[in-house]
């Protein structure tokens, strides 16, 4: 494709302000605008206007249907296909679509978890526009859709969706941000929440994967043995790209720019057929919406490939997991980014006040920051193989947190700019380091003019987790701004409020291994949450303080957060029973089927082998079998163990919090042990009988 090609690609699905300008009255195009920047109520004339170009803009691409584009508390996408037909008198159709229908649905919806926010028949649930997200078009082979993004609602107003609370949590930020920005003479209309999420996959062959049901149905595996070789040799790692792999990338690619999605960067990560995505970043709303439709882009696209793409946080053990990282920063409406240090971030005081809020929004409100990644998929995945530790540590660097350290002290800061690198080798170029290197184990690290929140999983909506980074920041900035407004001496001010924040909150950075166990107890020491699982984890959402924060920016009402409590911990539970599940039907009919198949084989062997009276050596294969023997008896007696559990389980379903304390306490760790002995037996098993696909097979032949 030539890149004239690939300009005029992107965003052709998007009814994006070059598309507005182009067929909105210009009256029309100014008020929406107007809408968007300042976030005014939407008049009901620009919604008919823009509501008649979008449907006539749709349809020159062959669209035939629209859709209310959603997000509900199921972490995934939704949608309600409608067609632009209306039938005439004559029994003829013409294409409608009005103002109402654009900015309004009804789409029912009463399946969707609710957390009791509302009962099954009171169903009633709505669709309202978001207009700040572009509209845009989804092809696959049924057609043209446009979907169009919205928020979705209770009759009674509450937030149904992720959406809705990101909105109010941007919200929040950015009058919080712009008070902190008029005590240093900046008027600014808005500050901007930017994220760049880089999203982690696995491809695996399509024919493998339809012979995994736990893969299938859990998207894990359950069983499976450890591969001769993972990825301790570094090789896959940035590797060259296998060519149906970057076949598969580069459509990927272009359905994404045709959505408007800045697909900028593709890699091999470090496991084998491990994969990552970057987008060039974006407002977090929209940011937010892109990825989700990455996703599902990703999966989509991988089928015409005779892929499966797997974005469980730890489909395969011994590797490692997926997470996405989400890159967070604050923009104002004129571009500046407000955790950019400059040359000499010691003489930076806005940076460094809004570098401080950040860090101790974040030991403030650790617990609560776990908790918004916590699953039961992402406590696999936590502490291992690259990912952070569930332990929250902020990561800053030797420059910046010296830097600090001087506030706190009345140390005088010398001159820090921004150091030359040179590697010693006269024909590469010198450039500017960073004030920061990066720290692989930090769950929060500072990367030059950015965060990077490191533990969200791979298959998360990162909705919640920038709700909260959002508003617990908002909430700091809201504290320093009222300390400052109004002080007689704003500098000293200043210079007191950095000072406190620094001396009461450095306990929460950590520059070092946070893999260690001598972290670990340093941690415990400094009084820093290590919150290894997640039901432990979701108790944050309904603790009074996590009420009183949310309900002070008006983010989370006590009934929402209740509500997102009872969510979580209800599909930790349905997961871990589903795999439960799983396991067994793999272990009753696949697993131990085949281990005692060969086993027979193995017996009889043995048995015609001595027949023969020729004084033949069979200690081998009676070892062999003795051992296989163990494991089967093993393996047996574990899989009635955890047929129990899942019994036990049914009777205590009405206590959401026993039942998921009993899941992770029992019903988990059987499940360990039953993996252990299916895995021992597949290392005994001629692989020839073995009944489904191995990890040599799904890591090395894609």
């Amino acid at each position: 494709m030539k890149s004239c090609d690939t300009v005029e690609l992107f965003g052709s699905n998007v009814f994006n302000d070059k598309v507005m300008r182009k067929r909105l009255p210009k009256d029309i195009y100014k008020k929406l605008r107007q809408t968007i920047d300042e976030s005014l109520p939407l008049d009901s004339s620009v919604a008919e206007s823009v509501a008649k170009a979008m449907k006539e803009w749709a349809i020159e691409k062959g669209a035939t249907h629209y859709t209310h584009w959603f997000q509900p508390l199921t972490g995934i996408t939704a949608e309600k296909h409608d067609s632009f037909i209306s039938p005439t008198s004559d029994g003829g159709a013409i294409m409608e679509f009005s103002g109402k229908e654009l900015t309004k649905g009804e789409p029912d919806a009463s399946s969707f978890p609710s957390g009791g926010l509302r009962a099954t028949f009171e169903a009633r649930g709505y669709t309202a526009w978001d207009c700040t997200s572009p509209a845009f078009l989804q092809e696959d082979l049924a057609g043209v859709t446009l979907c169009i993004p919205t928020a979705f609602c209770s009759y009674t107003d509450e937030a149904l969706d992720k959406k809705t609370p990101l909105l109010r949590s941007c919200e929040a930020i950015n009058v919080q941000a712009k008070r902190i920005l008029k005590l240093f003479g900046k008027d600014v209309k808005n500050v901007v929440v930017s994220v760049g999420p880089e999203q982690e996959y696995f491809l695996v062959d399509k024919e493998y994967y339809e012979k995994r049901l736990d893969l299938k149905f859990t998207g894990r595996t359950l069983f499976g043995q450890k591969a001769p070789k993972g990825q301790e040799m570094d090789d896959h790692y940035f590797g060259t790209l296998k060519e149906r792999v970057s076949a598969y990338m580069s459509d990927v690619d272009r359905e994404l720019w045709k959505m408007g999605v800045s697909a900028k960067t593709k890699h091999n990560e470090a496991a084998p057929s491990q994969h990552e995505l970057a987008p060039v970043y974006s407002n977090c709303n929209i940011a937010t919406d892109h990825n989700q439709l990455t996703m599902s882009t990703l999966k989509r696209i991988a089928n015409r490939h005779n892929f499966a793409c797997l974005m469980h946080e730890r489909p395969f053990d011994g590797v490692n997991g997926s997470g996405k990282h989400v890159n967070w920063s604050l923009t104002t409406d004129g571009g500046a980014n407000l955790l950019e240090p400059g040359k000499t971030p010691h003489e930076n005081a806005q940076f460094l006040l809004f570098l401080c809020a950040v860090i101790e929004a974040i030991d403030k409100h650790a617990a609560l920051l776990r908790a918004s990644a916590a699953s039961a998929g992402n406590d696999h995945r936590l502490g291992a193989n690259e990912a952070p530790p569930a332990i929250i540590s902020v990561f800053l660097g030797e420059q910046l947190e010296e830097i600090l350290n001087n506030i706190d002290y009345d140390n005088p800061s010398e001159k820090t700019e921004r150091i030359r690198l040179d590697v010693g080798v006269s024909t590469l170029p010198h450039f500017r380091k960073d004030t920061t290197d990066r720290n692989r184990t930090s769950p929060f690290a500072f990367t030059g003019n950015k965060f990077e929140f490191r533990m969200v999983g791979s298959n998360a909506s990162i909705a919640g987790p920038c709700t909260i980074i959002n508003t617990i920041v908002a909430d700091t900035l809201c504290t320093m701004a009222d300390e400052l407004e109004g002080a007689k001496d704003f500098n000293c001010a200043l210079h007191n409020v950095v000072q406190k924040s620094i001396r009461q909150h450095k306990r929460v950075i950590f520059n070092g291994n946070g893999y260690s166990d001598e972290w670990v107890a340093e941690a415990a020491s400094r009084g820093l949450p290590n919150i290894d699982n997640t039901v432990d984890a979701i108790g944050e959402f309904i603790k009074d303080d996590t009420i009183a924060l949310f309900n002070r920016h008006k983010v989370y009402s006590e009934n929402e957060l209740r509500s997102r409590f009872e969510i979580k911990l209800g599909k930790y539970s349905k997961v871990i029973h589903i795999e439960a599940l799983t396991m067994i039907d793999m272990a009753s009919k696949d697993i131990l089927p085949a281990a005692i198949k060969f086993s027979a084989q193995l017996s009889d062997s043995i048995i015609k082998m001595k027949s023969t009276g020729a004084g033949v050596d069979t200690s081998t294969q009676e070892r062999l079998l003795e051992r296989l023997s163990k494991e089967i008896a093993n393996f047996g007696s574990t899989l009635d163990k955890l047929r129990e559990s899942v019994d036990r389980a049914e009777h205590i379903k009405d206590d959401i919090v026993a039942l998921a304390e009993f899941y992770r306490d029992d019903t988990l760790k059987i499940m360990y042990d039953l993996r252990i002995f299916g895995d021992n037996m597949e290392a005994m098993v001629d692989r020839r009988i073995w009944p489904i696909p191995t990890y040599s097979d799904m890591l090395f032949y894609v």
